[in-house]
């Protein structure tokens, strides 16, 4: 079910905390935020054991993925189906009865993620777009157990160009790793070579910075004297420290493994964090 992959479900504290919704004197929006973070990494385990079953035979021959439970044979393919009938059965019922707005957009990122492991994964840059659509599927489901007042329609744009960007990374991480195997190993990077990756990560890192800037000075529920923007430079530096770890140390095969070695990386994440709630909860 891959923990550390979890992390990605934090999106869902965004509505949250950019609505101002994070204060001690109403815990109800933060208890209804964390019980859809659990669902959410629940239902994101559930998701990986699908994707482990169907790409049995690929993993196998896989360097790092031959490793895994199911690939390696350490967990039987039937105790796995079982787990997934158990966890299908517990885990809409959940969501409906916390909202059934949020229940919804659990449904549509199980259906998104079957789609994707079928045959979406497969088609050049649709692949990379069902990835994005999954995080922006994430930010609405913290929307949706909440009544939001103020959320700017900018972090949507914001959180769709960044795991575009992740996204693409990730894919020239592979080619590079799995040099002429690539093809054998995943499909779709037959579809992609270094250039066009190139290209595509040049673009979305500047409308992220570009996307990112225009929300500081332009949301509605944004301190009056434009402060949001010293927080720019950090996101600055979290795209430009990415791309170092794409290029020169040869990572972004794997951004969750990133998150949680680098160091410098980390730093800048907890200094934009803390600058925000600093800037919505203080000021």
């Amino acid at each position: 079910m891959r923990p550390k992959q979890w992390a990605k479900n934090l999106v869902i504290y965004t509505a949250l905390v950019f609505d101002r919704q994070l204060g001690f004197n109403n815990p109800i929006p933060l208890l209804r935020t964390t019980a859809g973070f659990i669902i959410f990494c629940v239902l994101s385990g559930l998701v990986y054991i699908i994707n482990d079953i169907a790409d049995i035979d690929a993993d196998r021959i896989h360097p790092q993925k031959s490793k895994r439970p199911i690939a390696s044979g350490k967990l039987p393919v039937p105790l796995a189906i079982g787990t997934v009938v158990v966890l299908l059965v517990c885990i809409f019922p959940l969501a409906y009865l916390l909202s059934p707005g949020f229940a919804a957009v659990a449904m549509a990122y199980f259906v998104l993620n079957l789609l994707y492991s079928k045959s979406l994964k497969h088609i050049a840059i649709i692949d990379v777009l069902c990835i994005a659509f999954g995080f922006l599927l994430r930010v609405e489901a913290g929307v949706t157990l909440i009544q939001v007042s103020r959320f700017s329609p900018w972090l949507y744009v914001v959180t769709t160009l960044a795991s575009l960007y992740i996204g693409f990374g990730k894919r020239r991480a592979e080619l590079i790793t799995l040099a002429e195997d690539a093809n054998a190993h995943r499909k779709v990077l037959s579809g992609y070579n270094l250039p066009l990756l190139d290209q595509f990560i040049t673009i979305v890192s500047a409308t992220t910075i570009v996307a990112y800037s225009l929300y500081t000075f332009s949301a509605p529920n944004l301190p009056s004297n434009h402060v949001m923007m010293l927080t720019i430079p950090f996101v600055l530096y979290g795209v430009f420290r990415y791309l170092y770890l794409i290029h020169v140390e040869g990572s972004g095969g794997a951004p969750e493994e990133i998150l949680f070695s680098d160091r410098p990386l980390q730093v800048v994440i907890f200094l934009w964090v803390f600058s925000v709630l600093l800037i919505f909860y203080i000021f």
